[in-house]
C-alpha cells in the first residue's frame, strides 16, 4: 500500500471491490475465523464490523485500515504461539447456524481467504494506480 493515492481508496474499477473493502474485509475475516477457533461466538463489535464491512464506510482513511489489519495479523500471530497441536483437531462451530469445522480448518480457511483478497487487492491497486 505504500504510495497508494488515497483519493482511489474507494473506488471500485468495472465494479469490483475497491481497495478499501478488501483492506476492512481482510481485518474482519481472520478477526472472526480466529475467534470461532477459539470456541467463541461473535461479540457484537465482531458484528458490527462485519456490517461495517458490507456497508463499505468510505470515511475510513488508508493508514488506519492497513494499521488495522497489521494489528490484526500480530494478535493472528501471537493466537498461534499459544496453540498445542492435539488442539488442531477439537471441533468448533461458526456462525450462527453453528456449522461444524475444526481449530486446524478456521486455521486453513483464515489463511487461503486472506491471501484470495491479497490478490484481489494487489490487481486492485495495480489497475486503479495504472489507470490514474
Amino acid at each position: 500500500m505504500k504510495d497508494f493515492p488515497e483519493a482511489l481508496l474507494w473506488e471500485r474499477p468495472a465494479g469490483l471491490a475497491s481497495v478499501g473493502f478488501h483492506l476492512q474485509h481482510l481485518t474482519g475475516v481472520l478477526d472472526r475465523l480466529f475467534t470461532y477457533a477459539q470456541g467463541h461466538a461473535l461479540s457484537p463489535a465482531q458484528l458490527q464490523y462485519l456490517a461495517a464491512e458490507a456497508a463499505g464506510e468510505d470515511n475510513i482513511r488508508l493508514q488506519a485500515l492497513v494499521a488495522a489489519f497489521d494489528a490484526q495479523v500480530t494478535q493472528a500471530i501471537e493466537q498461534l504461539k499459544t496453540l498445542e497441536p492435539a488442539q488442531l483437531t477439537e471441533i468448533r462451530t461458526v456462525g450462527r447456524k453453528r456449522l461444524p469445522s475444526t481449530v486446524l480448518g478456521l486455521l486453513f480457511h483464515a489463511a487461503e481467504h486472506t491471501m484470495r483478497h491479497t490478490g484481489q487487492l494487489l490487481v486492485t491497486v495495480k489497475v486503479l494506480t495504472i489507470r490514474n
